[in-house]
């Protein structure tokens, strides 16, 4: 009797694949994804919009290309991968950590914090994979972004 586990909640697409869960592979979409010059994704919530990027952000991320046959060796995709695929840096923006409350100085802290910390995390991330040295200008406050605003 096959074990069917699906992945209710889960949106991180290597944790699907990883540990078996059910996917409904729509990966031979990444061809016409890649032809159109835009996309636009409108879909209800919890419709899988965060596990199509999720999945995108595996295919494309330069750093997990020695994982692309155990995540997409038994999809569409893997049998006949784009070119692009494993050739990105991928920043990743998560605004839900942002804390919404408080005056619009604080938000637009919070904001600039979080950003500052995608873009660090970002240059280590991909150190070690060819991204450019990229110098991080520790000097730009919170009071800078404010004035520039």
């Amino acid at each position: 009797m096959l074990d069917l586990k699906f992945p209710y909640g889960i949106s991180d697409f290597r944790e699907i694949i990883k540990h078996n869960y059910f996917y409904c592979d729509r990966t031979d979409k990444i061809h016409m994804l890649e032809k159109d010059k835009f996309q636009l994704f409108l879909r209800p919530r919890r419709f899988g919009k965060s596990l199509l990027l999720s999945m995108l952000e595996n295919y494309y991320d330069v750093a997990k290309k020695d994982e692309f046959d155990a995540l997409f060796g038994r999809l569409k995709i893997g049998t006949r991968p784009t070119t692009l695929r494993n050739s990105f840096y991928i920043l990743k923006w998560d605004f839900s950590c942002v804390d919404p409350s408080g005056n619009p100085d604080q938000i637009r802290s919070s904001i600039h914090d979080h950003i500052n910390e995608r873009i660090k995390g970002f240059v280590l991330y991909y150190k070690n994979y060819g991204l450019p040295e990229i110098e991080i200008n520790n000097n730009y406050t919170r009071k800078t972004c404010l004035e520039s605003a």
